[in-house]
């Protein structure tokens, strides 16, 4: 047997049924269209974000929309932040039909293509700059089309976050300019006549670390401060980015977000930096653990005395959850049967999607409590890089559905 992470704690049963947004998992498939499924609890999500405005008084929030691009969740969470970070055109009319003013979008994410640049300036949204050639090309399109650019510059700092689980910093990266480079650019765009909004740092993600979360953004606080020093120009805002972990496997424990807020809040500010509004860019943190991926068995067998239960999605809808998106060492993700939620453990299971690839593994000889053909797999931490982070199209299966509630 083999450990599985913790089962978020926002999520409940009645009489043995898993309950998401108060609704039995089975009445929520019903009513849609069938397994798989990925069902989006937004009362956690509204949560988090109250949690965050507590700890973090006076520091904007972001929505990091790369996490769930889902547009009822979108529209659910825009209005509760006060922005959002998006990394394409698409994300940003996703963004804009849910109601958030393009004014407050920032665009990151290198090889932006000439027509993304093109719409991003138009609606006026901040582009965060990766490099100089891309600035080059923001400033050339903004004077063909006779409008100001809202420029901000994303800095590859000479630092990365420890212990992060997918490092965006430090050394040689396609992530930003190099921070030694940052205050000539700084200069080149403001003499150009665009609008400089600031310094976008991010150095690392999926961090359960606070003190070196801390760190990083001290780090980041300093760097900032020297860059706006050298580069003769006081930064409107600085964005710390985000890097706030989850709790996936097993010995995980939750982050403490009050101890970081306390850090961020309290510290003194370097006087070139007195004006500046601070934000962070929270993805996986604010809808991580809202989703539940349901799945239905289609078959248990069993092979060399192990037993397998087969099911409907797979790593095609939920990628993360087989091993193969950003870790390692596989590990497990919690799973629970949905119709017998918080019953023992009776066997020890490996369930296996329906895809002709041993790589389809969504849970790695578990214990769970029996289950059988028909049967709801319950497969947590599904609110982020899910479906929109896994290979849809591969051998042709028809998509997992999605659903707010």
């Amino acid at each position: 047997m083999k450990p599985m992470g913790p089962i978020p704690p926002d999520f409940i049963g009645e009489s043995g049924a898993l309950l998401i947004g108060g609704r039995p998992a089975e009445a929520l498939v019903a009513e849609t269209a069938d397994t798989p499924l990925f069902v989006y609890d937004f009362a956690v999500v509204a949560a988090r974000i109250a949690r965050f405005r507590a700890a973090f008084p006076g520091i904007a929030l972001h929505y990091a929309m790369k996490a769930n691009p889902f547009a009822p969740l979108v529209a659910r969470i825009a209005p509760l932040v006060d922005g959002i970070d998006i990394a394409s055109a698409g994300e940003a009319r996703i963004a804009i039909a849910a109601g958030m003013p393009a004014a407050c979008l920032s665009f990151a994410g290198p090889g932006k293509r000439d027509e993304e640049l093109e719409f991003a300036l138009l609606h006026g949204a901040t582009l965060n700059l990766e490099s100089e050639g891309e600035a080059a090309r923001a400033l050339a399109i903004a004077a063909r089309l006779g409008v100001t650019p809202r420029l901000a510059v994303r800095v590859n700092p000479d630092f990365e976050l420890r212990g992060s689980g997918m490092r965006m910093g430090g050394g040689a990266r396609p992530f930003g300019v190099d921070a030694a480079r940052v205050p000539a650019l700084v200069r080149r765009i403001v003499a150009a006549g665009a609008e400089f909004r600031g310094f976008h740092i991010f150095a690392g993600s999926q961090s359960l670390d606070a003190e070196a979360i801390i760190e990083a953004q001290a780090a980041t606080v300093a760097l900032a401060a020297r860059l706006a020093e050298e580069a003769g120009a006081r930064p409107p805002r600085l964005n710390l980015g985000g890097g706030f972990g989850i709790p996936y496997f097993a010995g995980d424990e939750a982050l403490d977000v009050g101890r970081i807020g306390a850090a961020l809040t309290g510290a003194a500010r370097p006087e070139v930096l007195a004006e500046t509004e601070y934000c962070l860019e929270l993805g996986r943190w604010l809808v991580g653990e809202c989703g539940v991926y349901l799945t239905r068995v289609v078959d248990r067998k069993e092979s060399g005395g192990q037993v397998f239960l087969i099911v409907d999605g797979g790593l095609h809808h939920q990628l993360a959850a087989s091993g193969n998106f950003g870790t390692v060492v596989r590990r497990n993700y919690p799973l629970a049967v949905a119709g017998r939620f918080g019953a023992e453990a009776e066997e020890t299971v490996s369930v296996c999607g329906c895809l002709c690839t041993p790589l389809d593994l969504l849970g790695n000889q578990v214990a769970l409590p029996r289950a059988e053909a028909g049967d709801l797999i319950a497969i947590f931490l599904a609110g982020a890089y899910g479906a929109t982070a896994s290979p849809a199209a591969f051998l042709g299966h028809p998509p997992a559905g999605e659903v707010v509630v």
